[in-house]
C-alpha cells in the first residue's frame, strides 16, 4: 500500500519526494524513531490532503487550514500520535475520532489492518472519502457522525486516536478498547493541552502524558 501511494502521488518542487524526505529528516531530528512511521510519513502525499493553493507548504512541519475552522495537524504530531499507538504493540483495528482532511487515517492505513474514522462535518468527510478512493486506500472505513461516543458497532479496537481536544475523556471511548489496547488523545483547555496515552488492562486505565500540544476543540453534533 505504501509503495502504491508513492507511485501515485508524484509531484514536483515543494510537493516532490525530495520535499517529503526533508520532512522525514526533520521528524527524525525531532525525536521520531519508529522507522515504520517515518516510512509512512515519507510515502503519504500530504499535498493531496490540503487546498491546492497551500500545496507549496505541504511538507512544512506545521498545521494548515482545511476549511470549516479545522486544520490538518502538524506532521510531527501525526507521527508522534501514530508512534505512541504502535509502541504498545501491533494494531489490527484502529478507531480515529475526527477524520478531518483524512491525512492521519492515510498514514495509519499502511500500518494497521483497518481504520474506522468518524467525522462530524459532512463536507470534510466526503472530501476525505474521495482522497481515499483516489489513492486506493480500501482499508479506511468512514462515518459521518458525532464521534464523541466512538463507533461502538465495530468495537473493540486495538487502538483509538482522537484528533481534537476535550477537557476530559469520554468513558464511552475507553470502553471500546480491547484488553491491552491504547487510546491516544489531546486533553485540556486551549493553551493548556497535553497529549495523553491511556493503556487498558485489568479494569484500570493507566494515563501517560506524552507532551504539550495544541488542537482544535472536540465538538458535538454534526454539520
Amino acid at each position: 500500500m505504501i509503495t502504491r501511494l508513492r507511485q501515485e502521488a508524484g509531484g514536483s518542487g515543494m510537493t516532490s519526494p525530495r520535499a517529503r524526505e526533508r520532512l522525514v529528516e526533520s521528524l527524525r531530528a525531532n525525536g521520531i524513531r519508529d522507522e515504520r512511521v517515518l516510512e509512512a510519513m515519507r510515502s503519504v502525499p500530504r499535498h493531496l490532503f490540503i487546498d491546492e493553493a497551500l500545496a507549496s507548504r505541504a511538507y512544512e512541519d506545521t498545521a494548515l487550514p482545511i476549511g470549516r475552522g479545522q486544520t490538518i495537524s502538524q506532521p510531527w504530531v501525526v507521527a508522534r500520535m501514530t508512534e505512541a499507538l504502535l509502541e504498545a504493540g501491533a494494531c489490527g483495528k484502529v478507531l480515529e475520532i475526527g477524520t478531518g482532511s483524512g491525512y492521519q487515517a492515510a498514514v495509519l492505513s499502511g500500518l494497521v489492518a483497518d481504520v474506522y474514522s468518524v467525522e462530524r462535518i459532512d463536507e470534510l468527510q466526503r472530501a476525505a472519502r474521495r482522497r481515499f478512493r483516489a489513492l486506493g486506500l480500501r482499508n479506511i472505513h468512514c462515518r459521518h457522525e458525532d464521534g464523541r461516543a466512538g463507533w461502538a458497532e465495530h468495537a473493540p479496537y486495538d487502538g483509538i486516536l482522537v484528533t481534537a481536544a476535550a477537557s476530559a475523556l469520554a468513558p464511552e471511548l475507553l470502553n471500546q478498547l480491547s484488553p491491552g489496547g491504547v487510546l491516544v488523545a489531546p486533553v485540556g483547555e486551549p493553551g493548556a493541552q497535553q497529549l495523553v496515552r491511556w493503556s487498558a488492562g485489568g479494569g484500570n486505565w493507566r494515563p501517560e502524558v506524552l507532551g504539550t500540544v495544541s488542537f482544535v476543540p472536540l465538538l458535538g453534533g454534526t454539520a
